[in-house]
């Protein structure tokens, strides 16, 4: 990582990514963590999935999210900073009627830049979950019906 300022309008080597419909804007990287700015519309999210090898967490800048922890959901609004360690399972999602922004991170950083990479785009949900497993982010199975 090179000393200095990635500027508002700036990312990491002019990344942006298109992840489950969200807008993803890498603001750093390093072996040990990663931080990206996310733009959240409503009615997206992500399944529930878990971090085996991370710690991750998102500050809230505009809107509002919901974070589920198995069956437990917390609600995140400007300000807040959710906290999600590694190892337990959690989804997101944003059923507020208007778009969230936030400020996500993880540490360290592993393969989450890759994942991101080759994530781009990807709207078939086996394939998402496949690119994702072979990254370290493992998505549960959805439930029975």
């Amino acid at each position: 990582m090179e000393p200095g300022v990635t500027t508002a309008d700036g990312s990491v080597e002019g990344k942006q990514w298109n992840v489950v419909g969200h807008t993803y804007t890498p603001k750093l990287h390093s072996e040990n963590a990663m931080i990206w700015h996310a733009i959240i519309p409503d009615g997206t999210g992500v399944p529930p999935h878990i971090h085996p090898t991370q710690d991750e967490w998102i500050v809230m800048l505009t809107g509002n999210l919901e974070v589920a922890f198995g069956d437990k959901v917390v609600k995140a609004g400007p300000g807040d900073t959710v906290k999600m360690p590694m190892g337990i399972a959690h989804g997101i999602s944003n059923v507020s009627g208007a778009e969230a922004t936030c400020v996500f991170g993880v540490a360290p950083s592993r393969k989450l830049f890759d994942l991101f990479n080759a994530l781009d785009g990807v709207t078939d949900p086996e394939e998402l979950v496949r690119i994702s497993a072979a990254h370290e982010v493992d998505f549960l199975p959805p439930p029975a019906e």
